[in-house]
């Protein structure tokens, strides 16, 4: 056990923010500590979109489902996978790259490297005493989100991250069983196993919402995994994704 692993596992999501913005120096300490994560073969394929003009984060939590934190934290962060550069880097060097920019390997390499960075960046500003909550519906109305930020072809704003100072001090959710998650040598298939952890785990999910609103909830995570899963939600998006010239090879 040491700082790093405990900031990590003290981790929860934070919705209700100080008004009181970072500062330039955080700001940019937080998207350096996103550069320093890994990247496949060197390709960086992501930018961040800092936000600050208050009408453009009003707009923004509209888009994403009236989220309010969206609008009212210390700094809104757009994680973008991003290829536009690199068509422009084929342009430099004269080599033909869009086969490989519109394959969907790269475009694996653009969600895996935005999400590594992401991720470098939140543990920043959570070790900074800071809260974060990541925003994935801004990908309700991508179009919309890509005309409000000015994004170019083959740019996608994948998420946003509220980063700002803590006004609550929520419980943490209780994940999966280790063992659920964690598979020794080759993936365990056995079934009676599967059902019996995932049991197990709804009654610790159940318990949790129960003592968390006092008795007036008691969700299991089955439960709300199979009714979050039977909604068809942002169906457009393989279109969408393809208008911006990912996935198409």
């Amino acid at each position: 056990m040491n700082q790093v692993i405990e900031t990590i596992l003290q981790h929860r999501s934070i919705r209700r923010f100080e008004d009181r913005p970072l500062t330039d120096e955080q700001i940019r300490t937080i998207v350096e500590c996103a550069q320093a994560a890994s990247t496949s073969s060197y390709v960086q394929a992501y930018s961040i979109i800092g936000v600050k003009d208050p009408e453009k984060k009003r707009k923004l939590a509209e888009l994403a489902g009236n989220q309010s934190y969206v609008e009212h934290n210390g700094h809104f962060f757009v994680f973008c996978a991003d290829f536009h550069r690199h068509e422009l880097i084929g342009e430099l060097e004269g080599k033909d790259v869009l086969p490989s920019l519109e394959s969907t390997e790269k475009f694996m390499v653009a969600l895996i490297d935005t999400a590594l960075a992401a991720q470098n960046a939140a543990i920043a500003a959570e070790s900074m005493g800071l809260g974060i909550c990541y925003i994935g519906g801004l990908r309700n109305n991508l179009p919309e989100v890509c005309a409000l930020l000015n994004v170019p072809k083959r740019v996608i704003p994948l998420f946003g991250l509220a980063v700002g100072y803590p006004a609550q001090t929520p419980d943490q959710k209780p994940r999966l069983p280790f063992e659920h998650v964690y598979h020794e040598d080759e993936y365990n298939q056995d079934r009676a196993r599967f059902l019996e952890q995932l049991q197990r785990y709804n009654e610790t999910v159940s318990a949790y919402y129960e003592q968390r609103t006092n008795g007036r909830r008691r969700d299991t995570w089955t439960g709300q995994m199979a009714d979050m899963l039977s909604r068809q939600v942002r169906m457009y998006m393989k279109e969408f994704v393809e208008g911006k010239g990912f996935n198409l090879r």
